[in-house]
């Protein structure tokens, strides 16, 4: 039987009229847009992850490829600087096209930051991993726009799939992944009206990363013991909550200004690299140690079960923000939680809390602090060691969130709800913004 000309005109006017039909067709447009990020993010993670795998064993097992690191830093330098100008703010280029959308984030970027990651890893670079997923992710899911034609609004949404694909896929936790996406690019707001692509982006990048036989890190049964919560462990829990945001708070702080040094002392961009590159082999050669290169995964393991040196914490914080300070490429993520556990262990000398739930409240809160991403991390740590601990990991997260203040590695994060209402007039702009307005009142007087 033959459907009357203009029914589908009229069935698409009475659907619209009703509540839930726009929705609907919200729902199976995005479900569409969702699922082609989610492939592409996931099978770009699970190369990455691959890659990244490959090469840090290689790495262990021939430590004589460290001294090639000034090589391997100026090659990532050249590159950058004659084919990769355009994409070169990385994670903040995504996060500045979400807040005023331009341009389509050049596909160039994945490439260029997967190859430059890998060799940073390679020769025994300080960094992580979360950046590379997210501008892969980003990059990837912005060339949907060149199909679909779609508008600013709509790209807004888009990018923020693939920052969650991205994130999700490289850590294999996808509601934390789609909160991540939604939480990261304004200091303080959600963005509702993004919450199923995301989720529904970062489900399927999970997914299609682990179609792929790639495995990740098992937390889960790292923390075994929980105390019941009281008022007394309360109190402990904020006050290393504020431990933790304060370390999170220098963290930003100290990548900032060795990016700022490097860009001030050596004016051709290549040579920072390659320089950085230097320093870093020689400390290598003083040290003989290889415990705070790369990733540093079997070190946060061994923080969760045994005691960790208090300067631990302290070395990994200066390698990786001088590392990427001088310009390699990486994430800042992994090392966060390098940083975090070994304080978290450590403390636990101090404080009547288990080693291992001290390990998992830094892991998360030091990143929380740094990333301005308190709801992001509290959905981490349940996803990652289980909801018996999820009251400790909340309490450290949003406590770290509020004590780094104004500060973190995301330069173009937007101040949208201030920490304090006495920071009320911040809101509006940029954290870098915020660092210049500073400096200008400091000249005035």
């Amino acid at each position: 039987m033959k459907i009357p000309k203009g029914m589908y005109a009229k069935i698409h006017r009475h659907l619209i009229n009703i509540e839930q039909g726009p929705i609907f067709f919200y729902v199976i447009r995005w479900t569409f847009v969702s699922l082609l990020v989610g492939v592409f993010a996931g099978f770009a993670s699970a190369i990455f992850l691959k890659s990244l795998d490959f090469v840090t064993n290689y790495r262990e097992n021939n430590l004589w490829i460290i001294y090639l690191l000034p090589i391997a830093g100026l090659a990532i330098g050249l590159l950058y600087h004659y084919f990769g100008q355009t994409v070169i703010k990385g994670n903040n280029q995504l996060i500045e096209e979400i807040h005023n959308p331009k341009k389509i984030v050049p596909l160039r970027m994945a490439p260029l930051v997967l190859l430059g990651t890998i060799i940073t890893h390679l020769f025994g670079g300080s960094a992580g991993r979360e950046g590379t997923a997210v501008q892969m992710g980003g990059a990837v899911a912005d060339q949907l726009t060149y199909i679909f034609r779609f508008r600013p609004r709509d790209r807004k949404i888009l990018i923020i799939c693939g920052i969650s694909a991205g994130f999700s896929s490289v850590f294999g936790t996808p509601l934390a992944g789609a909160v991540f996406g939604l939480e990261v690019y304004v200091l303080g707001r959600l963005r509702y009206d993004a919450i199923f692509p995301s989720l529904l982006s970062a489900i399927l990048a999970d997914f299609f990363c682990k179609f792929w036989n790639v495995g990740h890190t098992d937390y889960s049964q790292l923390i075994q013991i929980v105390p019941e919560l009281s008022l007394f462990l309360l109190v402990v829990s904020i006050f290393v909550g504020i431990l933790f945001g304060l370390t999170g708070m220098s963290f930003g702080m100290l990548t900032h200004f060795f990016t700022k040094q490097f860009r001030n002392i050596i004016p051709y961009p290549p040579l920072r690299p390659f320089i950085g590159g230097v320093l870093i082999v020689l400390f290598f050669i003083l040290t003989t140690s290889t415990r705070y290169l790369g990733l540093g995964v079997p070190i946060i393991l061994q923080s969760f079960s045994e005691p960790i040196p208090i300067y631990d914490f302290l070395i990994k914080m200066f390698s990786t923000s001088f590392t990427l300070g001088a310009g390699f490429k990486g994430g800042e993520v992994t090392p966060l939680f390098f940083i975090g556990s070994t304080l978290g262990s450590s403390l636990s000398e101090i404080f009547p809390l288990p080693r291992s739930l001290m390990a998992g409240m830094g892991f998360v809160g030091v990143f929380a602090a740094a990333a301005n991403t308190p709801l992001a991390c509290t959905f981490m740590a349940i996803e990652l060691f289980g909801i018996n601990s999820a009251i400790y990991m909340g309490i450290t997260c949003v406590t770290a969130y509020l004590f780094s203040g104004h500060t973190g590695i995301y330069s173009s994060q937007v101040i949208g709800d201030p920490k304090h209402l006495i920071l009320g007039k911040e809101v509006g702009q940029k954290l870098s913004e915020k660092k210049k307005m500073k400096n200008l009142k400091i000249k005035k007087r």
